[in-house]
């Protein structure tokens, strides 16, 4: 009986979300399919230039909502694979005409538009079919209820069955009832194959995951040389930290046992030297600690992590979180010392005396820009900060844009694509 229940439960809630989904199929996907369309051609006369970005913006938008719809309600992945933009990226008209070329160059615009016209149509229909299993059977209960009486004198015909008298309105109600069980077992299914053809024309091709497997391949090797690297920095500290202050404590605790009844007054001092030794090494214990994994983002979560550190930084700084719910340990631990290493440079290099985080996820993706008046001129390269968060994102195939013109303000731009629990 129960699970009864729940079948019926589960088919109005897929019934539910395919009527509200059709409406994004077919008047969102058509609306962007044309505005797409119409920009792409405008950019012979020139306004396309500024149109078309924006447009495609959105489109990217649109099939990354849909993207995440996928994974949440039928565990359909959806990779993506838009190309990033380069990190010298200028502004004004001049950006806006690069920005345009490398959107309509990326093959992943023209599967979007692939998908557009595919789910306004062939998409569309999967979804009226999804909730009509499960909405029309009502049809027949109501017309066996009494509404056939207002068709007595005209046939009204309920599916393949005229109806006209009581024994025909029972005869829809049997119709209703059959295709409702049908509904039962067929609309998750449906649902699904909705974004399995979505993934159809949203998924890359073999040379492009060829290419982001090669790409995968190389930061991970960043990353174990990272993770290396960061080993030896904390056997370091242990090594010349909090090693060396229990080492001398122990000896002064050996010299104090040797002195507590000979002389008290140095076995006293040399007590209350062993006590700062001891509280000294275990604040560096903390913050080596603090550095590997911080507390708070563990027990708080990222946002509230990042303005705890925001107002530690000797700066003004300005905090925005739209963040729904938290991203996996490992993603929240990169973009938390991906912005501390941005603040850090706000704070050492830039000489900026104010800073603004904004931090949000939509589309699949977590996006955090940290923006501070500065000096400006920063730049990925060797052995910059700004290189090694660009390898640290690189881990979990996300992207770094910096804009820092020369007099500033610096924008410093993180995208992990990822989810949220």
């Amino acid at each position: 009986m129960r699970s009864a229940q729940r079948r019926v439960r589960a088919a109005f809630l897929t019934g539910g979300r395919a009527f509200v989904l059709f409406f994004a199929s077919l008047a969102g996907s058509a609306v962007l399919f044309v505005l797409s369309l119409l920009s792409l051609t405008f950019i012979v006369l020139g306004f396309g230039l500024v149109t078309t970005p924006v447009v495609l913006g959105e489109v990217r938008k649109h099939a990354g909502r849909r993207r995440h719809l996928a994974a949440a309600w039928s565990d359909v992945r959806i990779p993506v694979s838009y190309r990033p933009f380069p990190k010298d990226l200028r502004t004004g008209f001049t950006g806006q005409v690069e920005r345009t070329t490398l959107m309509v160059k990326d093959p992943a615009t023209w599967r979007d538009l692939r998908w557009l016209l595919l789910d306004m149509t062939v998409g569309s229909v999967l979804l009226v079919l999804t909730f009509a299993l499960v909405v029309y059977p009502v049809e027949g209960l109501v017309l066996a209820a009494g509404l056939w009486r207002v068709f007595e004198d005209n046939t009204y015909w309920y599916g393949f069955v005229p109806v006209s008298s009581q024994g025909t309105g029972l005869a829809a109600a049997g119709l209703g009832l059959a295709v409702f069980l049908v509904g039962l077992w067929a609309s998750r299914p449906l649902l699904r194959l909705h974004f399995v053809l979505a993934r159809s024309a949203l998924a890359p091709t073999q040379e492009e995951l060829a290419q982001r497997i090669d790409r995968l391949t190389e930061t991970r090797h960043e990353a174990v040389d990272t993770a290396a690297s960061e080993l030896r920095r904390i056997e370091r500290d242990l090594h010349d930290g909090a090693q060396a202050r229990l080492v001398a404590m122990g000896m002064n605790l050996g010299t104090i046992e040797a002195l507590v009844e000979k002389d008290p007054a140095q076995a006293k001092k040399l007590l209350a030297m062993a006590r700062t030794s001891s509280a000294e090494a275990l604040t560096e214990l903390r913050d080596l600690v603090r550095g590997i994994h911080p507390p708070v983002l563990a027990e708080r979560g990222l946002g509230d992590a990042v303005k705890a550190l925001a107002l530690r930084m000797p700066l003004a700084s300005e905090v925005t979180v739209e963040l729904p719910g938290r991203v996996d340990a490992p993603v929240e631990s990169a973009a938390y010392f991906a912005v501390s290493e941005s603040l850090t440079n706000a704070v050492k290099h830039a000489g900026a005396d104010r800073v603004w985080v904004d931090m949000h996820h939509s589309g699949g993706m977590l996006r955090i820009s940290v923006t501070d008046n500065g000096r400006g001129g920063a730049a990925v390269g060797a052995g910059s900060g700004l290189s090694g968060i660009e390898r640290r994102l690189g881990t979990f195939d996300g992207v770094l844009a910096v804009s820092s013109p020369a007099g500033g303000p610096t924008m410093v731009t993180m995208e992990i694509p990822c989810a949220l629990s």
